[in-house]
């Protein structure tokens, strides 16, 4: 599949400017849990980043749409996999700077867009942890190139660690344990950090922002 194609096929790639790489974003509106989240006081999702700044603009607006809307399309993995082929140099991606998993299907397909391309590392936070169960129960363990991060639920909060070590993963969240995440004190950046794609590291901490 050639790249224009892919991607109109899935929608574009999201370049946040923290990140080193391109990543994948869906309105976050549309998060299962998240959107649920956002109604709870000291929840995570109540503060959500990609509710506010330049996420509701109507550029990035239409973006996020678009890519939702393609999901469905059953050449969604094709089309991924050849826009992340063509786009991505750094070796590395993530997943969903915006928004969450919809469904076990759709994990599925994350899955398989990682499989399709071993030599890239791909970081995906979830609080979708029913379809990661679901998902491990069906396939077993992700492909290797795949970091699954269980993203905690309130600020302050514990990390997930019961349910993650059950199933074999690592967390993340907004509390006081853990690998701190640099980015607050280098202009808001990755820069040559890649923790939240290493397997080795069982938390990373985030600053509210």
């Amino acid at each position: 599949m050639i790249l224009s194609l892919a991607l109109q096929l899935v929608g574009g790639l999201s370049e946040p400017r923290k990140m080193p790489c391109y990543s994948y974003s869906i309105p976050a509106k549309y998060c299962v849990t998240g959107s649920k989240l956002a109604k709870v006081k000291d929840s995570i999702c109540s503060k959500c980043y990609a509710m506010k700044g330049y996420y509701p603009t109507p550029i990035v607006k239409n973006a996020l749409e678009r890519r939702f809307n393609s999901l469905s399309n059953p050449e969604w993995v094709d089309g991924m996999v050849a826009a992340i082929a063509g786009m991505e140099g750094s070796g590395f991606f993530r997943w969903h700077d915006a928004g969450d998993v919809q469904s076990v299907s759709h994990l599925e397909k994350i899955a398989e867009v990682a499989k399709r391309l071993p030599s890239i590392q791909f970081w995906l936070p979830t609080r979708e942890y029913s379809f990661v169960s679901e998902y491990k129960r069906k396939h077993g363990d992700f492909p290797s190139n795949l970091t699954v991060r269980l993203s905690a639920l309130k600020i302050d909060g514990p990390p997930p660690t019961g349910i993650a070590k059950r199933l074999g993963l690592v967390t993340s969240g907004v509390t006081k344990t853990g690998f701190d995440c640099p980015a607050s004190n280098q202009g808001n950046k990755c820069l040559a950090c890649r923790a939240c794609w290493n397997k080795e590291i069982q938390n990373v901490n985030y600053k509210l922002h």
